[in-house]
């Protein structure tokens, strides 16, 4: 791991001299809708996803869990090891047409049997159904999507996992869209080592709550248009807000809204097609919370813009979001969930700001050098806890992560290949002047225990 970090400024250095370019590709037909007249009646479809992943298991350095593991150097989901081997995602799925009886009718389905967030939260077993849904194409301009599958916000979610550029999400996908379910039925309120109000969640066993994988479940309108040579597409979607095989718990809904422009090139098909990109989207709906004994209802609303270019050899994606409400926090003292703290009186829980405000950004560049062989960067950045208004927020509240990923991607032939990867990670407290010094020199403590993460990961689709 030291030797790595004495290459990365100059390996970084390099990527970022290179012209920028990413996969630009219409993810609402893709994974919507079939090509009118050359859908089969039944496709069977999916992948596997080998990797393995390491961190130098720093423990952490201060705190109320001071020598203990921490928990973001722990591989997920399990978070009980910092240098495992893992089948991450293992999807087999089947979609097609109603042809001969109706061409106009489509269906997608896929499941999970990967060790992550899908099959391994609370409540979920070895398998578990991601995606289930029907598209009826019948309405000029307004084609209608009904059941559980992807919605349609940012890029780094929405898109294929199996041909996402990346091993890991950055911290702002993770934190502030890949969001986690409890059932609050146990929470009680605490404090995750700052002033902010929150509900503290029980951990328990250490596991991770499910999430929900960019999932929805509810009803879709969607179409493309072709204006002045440019494709538009546009998306209207209301679900339950529960993410993945989970109903409706407190009768809130979700309201999805997603705009894009965008220019092809010509060349390239499906996920690789030739292009440039624009796009908006914007997520907002409420969740139930266990405050103090009573049940809240708090807002969760996301929503940002963003771009992506591909043409073969070079390419390049950006994108910028915002988030208020509800927020994910990580665990008390950043220790592993269900950990005792070192005088025995508390358990690390997971954490949820209730009234809070972030905002993240990403910049991802690739270059292929060969053929078969692409360089890859990415910059991203989270600032969370912006907020310092309504409730207990305080300036202290805040944490700005820092993500610097490089490494490459290797194609063995178009449906395998393999990617190499080494994450340069921090996390910052900017402002801690209002709280004691000895406090101060805890979280500061904790937040310098982060390491940076190597990842080797194999995808191969069928």
């Amino acid at each position: 791991m030291k030797k790595i970090n004495k290459i990365i400024p100059a390996v970084g250095l390099g990527l970022c001299l290179l012209t920028p370019t990413t996969q630009a590709a219409n993810w609402l037909f893709l994974q919507g809708a079939e090509k009118p007249g050359q859908a089969p009646r039944a496709k069977v479809w999916g992948f596997i996803q080998a990797e393995y992943q390491k961190t130098d298991d720093t423990k952490l350095k201060g705190g109320s869990h001071k020598g203990q593991s921490a928990a973001f150097n722990q591989i997920r989901p399990q978070l009980s090891s910092a240098d495992t081997f893992s089948i991450k995602r293992a999807r087999i799925g089947v979609r097609g047409t109603g042809f001969p009886l109706d061409p106009k009718v489509n269906y997608f389905f896929l499941a999970e049997f990967g060790n992550n967030g899908l099959t391994t939260g609370k409540g979920a077993s070895v398998g578990q159904l991601s995606d289930a849904s029907i598209t009826l194409n019948h309405i000029p301009g307004a084609r209608i999507r009904v059941g559980q599958f992807k919605t349609p916000l940012s890029e780094e979610g929405y898109q294929g996992i199996a041909t996402f550029n990346y091993i890991n999400f950055s911290s702002g996908a993770d934190r502030l869209l890949l969001e986690r379910y409890f059932d609050y039925t146990n929470s009680s309120t605490g404090s995750s080592g700052s002033s902010t109000t929150t509900t503290n969640v029980k951990g328990g066993t250490g596991r991770l709550g499910a999430v929900g994988a960019f999932r929805d479940t509810g009803i879709q309108v969607f179409d493309k248009f072709n204006i002045g040579g440019l494709e538009h597409s546009y998306s209207i979607m209301i679900g339950n807000g529960n993410g993945v095989g989970r109903v409706d718990v407190d009768n809130n809904k979700d309201t999805y809204l997603y705009y894009s422009v965008e220019k092809l090139f010509g060349g390239g098909r499906g996920p690789w097609v030739h292009s440039m990109k624009f796009y908006a989207w914007r997520q907002s709906g409420k969740r139930a919370v266990n405050i103090g004994g009573t049940v809240q209802d708090k807002e969760r609303t996301r929503q940002g813009i963003g771009m992506t270019y591909f043409d073969g050899k070079y390419r390049a994606a950006a994108e910028y979001y915002t988030a208020k409400g509800m927020i994910f926090a990580g665990t008390d003292g950043g220790a592993v969930p269900g950990a005792t703290s070192n005088n025995g009186s508390s358990q690390a829980n997971f954490n949820i700001q209730t009234d809070q405000e972030a905002y993240a950004y990403y910049i991802d560049l690739g270059y292929k050098i060969l053929p078969k062989l692409e360089l890859d960067y990415r910059y991203d950045v989270l600032d969370s806890g912006t907020s310092t208004t309504g409730g207990s927020n305080a300036a202290s509240d805040e944490r700005v992560f820092k993500n610097h990923t490089i490494g490459f991607q290797y194609s063995f032939n178009k449906k395998s290949i393999m990617r190499v990867y080494y994450e340069k990670r921090s996390i910052e407290a900017p402002d801690l002047s209002a709280l004691p010094t000895n406090k101060q020199s805890a979280i500061n403590a904790v937040l310098d225990s982060i390491d940076s993460r190597i990842g080797l990961q194999v995808t191969t689709i069928f």
